[in-house]
């Protein structure tokens, strides 16, 4: 039997906040890696096209590092140093603004 917490893994759940005001506060990360650059493990980047994006920061509270930041117009950037290419931020971004794409080394 499939199990997650305790639970039958047809009884689990996705949790899913039902609007910006149950997302964190605050990036997912406190930047305990700022020490570390992690942007050398990287196969895929992300990529954002602003002209999609609607500043809801989700891309930003989800990134596992601290590699995302918000530009003082309001729009987010990737700071390729810490960035590890995991896509999270690709997978949360509501309205598809980031894209994963190989990187050219």
């Amino acid at each position: 039997m499939n199990t997650l917490f305790g639970k039958a893994k047809e009884e689990a759940k996705p949790i899913t906040p039902k609007s910006v005001d149950e997302y964190p506060e605050a990036p997912v990360s406190l930047g305990i890696t700022l020490v570390n650059f992690t942007g050398d493990w990287r196969t895929f980047m992300p990529v954002i096209d602003e002209s999609k994006c609607v500043k809801c920061y989700i891309c930003w509270k989800y990134c596992p590092e601290p590699a995302i930041y918000i530009k003082e117009d309001g729009f987010v950037a990737i700071d390729y140093d810490y960035c590890k290419g995991c896509g999270i931020c690709a997978n949360e971004c509501p309205t598809k603004a980031i894209t994963m794409v190989r990187e050219e080394k």
